[in-house]
């Protein structure tokens, strides 16, 4: 049985520090839909995921470092959250470029919890409305972008959601806006 996003190439963007469940469950979704994913990080090296942002998790090795993939190459972007992995990528040139340039193509781009601070550093939430973790409610405002308090939002091709309590609703809408996106 043919998936919805047969086909289709995925990029999740992550460092050490990344929430585990905010990483596995949406890749575990799109990957049952067909698409191809590919776990970007700064380097290569393994990146230690974390429950919780407190307790260690298990450790995931990125399939190519951020900086030598091009854009284009990718239908879809992915930010999972957790606190520290989401500080990390804003303070990574190449992780910024990335994302403002992706989020510039109009192809679409889901982000979770803290995942947004990477959105805001890159300068491209400006006139949109999200969701996220609530502390990245100034961030938000002050990066131009208006955030509200709801499991799920879309907005023009971005998906956000707040939590890992929001992993079900945010899964299904990805699948839907991903599959949709192939049509444009």
């Amino acid at each position: 049985m043919a998936g919805r996003l047969d086909g289709l190439t995925v990029a999740f963007l992550a460092a050490d520090g990344v929430e585990q469940v905010e990483y596995v469950e949406p890749r575990k979704a799109l990957e049952a839909e067909g698409a191809s994913v590919h776990l970007l990080s700064p380097g290569t090296d393994p990146i230690q995921a974390m429950n919780g942002d407190i307790e260690p998790a298990d450790t995931f090795t990125p399939d190519k470092a951020v900086g030598s993939v091009d854009g284009a190459d990718y239908d879809a972007l992915v930010l999972p959250g957790g606190t520290v992995n989401p500080d990390k990528l804003r303070v990574d040139d190449g992780a910024v470029s990335f994302v403002r340039d992706f989020v510039a193509s109009g192809k679409p781009v889901g982000a979770i919890c803290h995942g947004p601070w990477t959105l805001v550093e890159a300068d491209v939430v400006r006139g949109r409305t999200l969701t996220s973790f609530p502390s990245l409610t100034t961030d938000i405002r002050n990066a131009g972008g208006h955030r509200v308090d709801e499991e799920v939002v879309v907005d023009s091709g971005l998906v956000t959601s707040r939590n890992p309590g929001d992993l079900d609703v945010f899964c299904s809408t990805l699948v839907d806006v991903f599959a949709g996106a192939r049509r444009h």
